[in-house]
């Protein structure tokens, strides 16, 4: 018969493999008596675990949710999962769970055998945010709120920014929390503007209680991921797509563009040449995001991308040629960017 203390942790390993466990078959699977698996789970019990028995003619045993956290065992998959997931939240920036992640990492690793331990400690994780999105600390009990909320289906009252537009207080039927970038957004139907909102968390002061229950609202797109995209592209209908998008042929290799293309397509158009689709939230930004190739351009189509070229070229040359003197009127300089037809109607655009 194993010791004591190995066969407890034996047991709650079984236990914790399946919703249900028959007392014989515990008794079996540990090679004891049946009274000694009801001693064991008394001494479990001790230990804070919730461990539930079932009425019937051969008995049973669940473990359940308790009050308290009691101690876990976890096996070498787990721990080293669990290590990169709290690597990651205690460097990211803006979750507001940092302090409390990196805390837990140090408990978890105090407790793991000497060969997990080496082996988790060669492991560094560090998340690296895009300075533009270093986003505000969000108070994690405010997260569990919302999310409550969101569950619960009860409507939130929050107060929401400094701006008047924005006074409280505002009435939102909570449908999700979702995180981009390092930053956390409530996505909810805002029943004061009848519209669907994105709100960032850590501008969300809650305020207690909750309003009533609601029947959820069918999201635009159908799934959360579609609508957010779509929102911070600019568009309005649920999808994911930009609400701009040209074509144009570079005179640069494929496999150049491609290193510095996200979600755009690019075509083989010869051996310096390519074929780019890229989509934006406007025009003129489009046509910025193209111009940064620093090389020719050839518009393929809409003809709302070549305006957007000459708007931007007559910007950029009043920009390069500075402020007018004192006393004498700005005047726009002449069209920077000339049209010709090129192939397929493509127009050719040049800096």
């Amino acid at each position: 018969m194993p010791k004591t203390s190995g066969r407890l942790l034996a047991l709650l390993s079984l236990l914790q493999t399946r919703r249900d466990w028959p007392g014989a078959l515990l008794a079996e699977r540990l090679g004891v008596s049946l009274r000694t698996v009801r001693r064991d789970v008394d001494r479990l019990r001790e230990l804070g675990y919730p461990i539930a028995a079932a009425k019937g003619p051969d008995g049973g045993y669940r473990l359940g949710a308790g009050a308290e956290l009691p101690p876990l065992l976890f096996d070498d998959e787990q721990a080293v999962a669990l290590t990169i997931a709290l690597q990651s939240a205690a460097t990211s920036p803006g979750n507001g769970t940092g302090e409390a992640a990196a805390r837990a990492l140090t408990t978890v690793r105090q407790v793991m055998p000497s060969r997990l331990r080496h082996r988790v400690d060669a492991l560094r994780v560090t998340a690296v945010e895009r300075p533009a999105r270093t986003a505000a600390p969000v108070d994690g009990d405010v997260l569990v709120a919302i999310s409550s909320a969101v569950r619960a289906h009860e409507i939130l009252r929050f107060d929401y920014g400094p701006e008047a537009a924005d006074e409280p207080p505002r009435r939102v039927e909570p449908h999700h929390v979702v995180i981009r970038d390092g930053r956390w957004y409530l996505v909810g139907w805002d029943l004061d503007r009848s519209d669907w909102r994105t709100f960032r968390a850590d501008r969300i002061a809650l305020r207690i209680p909750n309003g009533p229950r609601f029947t959820p609202r069918e999201l635009p797109g159908g799934e959360v991921a579609t609508f957010v995209t779509g929102r911070f592209r600019g568009a309005d209908d649920g999808t994911i797509g930009w609400p701009c998008r040209g074509t144009v042929l570079l005179d640069l290799p494929a496999a150049t563009v491609a290193r510095y293309t996200r979600d755009g397509i690019i075509e083989e158009f010869g051996p310096d040449r390519c074929r780019l689709t890229l989509g934006s939230w406007s025009w003129p930004g489009l046509a910025a995001a193209i111009a940064r190739f620093d090389t020719e351009i050839e518009v393929v189509g809409p003809a709302e991308l070549v305006d957007a070229f000459d708007q931007l070229a007559r910007r950029l040359a009043r920009a390069a040629a500075g402020p007018p003197p004192a006393g004498v009127p700005d005047q726009a300089p002449a069209h920077a960017v000339r049209e010709t037809p090129g192939r397929g109607g493509s127009h050719r655009a040049a800096g």
